[in-house]
Formats: structure tokens, sequence, C-alpha cells
């Protein structure tokens, strides 16, 4: 064996080491949230499990404006945000239908809520259901302290609320 071969091969072999430290290096630990985002199943739970941490949640979108039926959260700025019925944002497990009603976003979906200003999609169309056709994932938390200032009957709801900070699509 020459010794420029032995060189190579000693190269080569040091090469392997590096790869296979720097795999074992980037395995330890939980990956990041942004990467493995929670399913709508998971984060279903809410305020019960996930408290106030900060989640990022994939699911489809979907919102009612015009065909929405509620109230806009009454005359108090500091929660009227969180509170209210119309417009109704829900993140979803699977994408919904065209003809999806106010009551299968409600009951399949959770409840997406931002202070005003902050961003979600925009409409495709005026009226009916805001669908995407491509998954997002929404960053935020549960149990937002606005929710103790909601009307008792809507104190859960409020809390399991997801108060949304950002959205990106989600990609495979």
């Amino acid at each position: 064996m020459t010794r420029e071969l032995r060189i190579g091969i000693a190269l080569l072999v040091a090469l392997g080491a590096v790869t296979a430290l720097l795999i074992l290096v980037g395995s330890i630990g939980d990956p990041r949230p942004e990467v493995d985002p929670l399913s709508v199943e998971e984060a279903r739970a809410g305020a019960d499990q996930w408290g106030s941490d900060e989640l990022h949640v994939s699911g489809w979108y979907a919102e009612l404006d015009g065909d929405c039926v509620g109230d806009s959260g009454g005359s108090d700025p500091a929660v009227a945000w969180l509170q209210r019925d119309c417009p109704l944002r829900v993140l979803l497990p699977e994408q919904p239908t065209l003809d999806v009603t106010q009551e299968e976003l409600i009951r399949d979906g959770i409840r997406l809520a931002a202070p005003i200003g902050r961003p979600f999609p925009s409409r495709a169309e005026p009226g009916g259901p805001n669908l995407r056709g491509q998954e997002l994932v929404f960053v935020g938390h549960f149990d937002d302290p606005a929710a103790a200032g909601c009307v008792p009957d809507r104190a859960d709801r409020c809390r399991n609320t997801l108060v949304v900070t950002d959205y990106d699509e989600l990609i495979h």
C-alpha cells in the first residue's frame, strides 16, 4: 500500500467520523417546534395541557365573516377581539368542504383570535368560508391574559382560543 493511498484512506475515515459526529450532535434534544408543529388533534387539549406556552400548530385554515352568525364581542375592546363570535376563524385537522357550516367549524376546529392588527390570511372571496388550498402553521398560545376579562359564560372558550402571533405555510 502506497503512502498516498494510506493518506487518502485516512482522510476518508476522518471525513466519515466528522459526519457521524455532526449527525450525533444534531440529533440531541427535541426537534424545534417550527420544524415539528403540533397537529390540531394534539393542540385541542387547549389551555389545560399547554397553558400559555408558545405553540406551532398545523392545520387547515377556515374563516367565516359575512355568513357568520353571532356578536362582535361586546363593548370592551380589551377583550372583544377574544370573545367575539364573528368573524369566526378556526384551524381544522382536515380541509373542509366549500359548503361547511359554522357549527361544523366550531365543533371540529380550534378557534383562532388575535389582537387588532394581527395577521390572518386575506380573504379569497367576500362571502362564504375563506378556505386555503394548503395547510398553514399558526404560532400562538392559549390562556391569554385577556381571557380573565371575558364574560363568565365565555371564559373557557376564551382560555382555549389560540391567540395567534404569526402564521406560515407548512412545507412538506
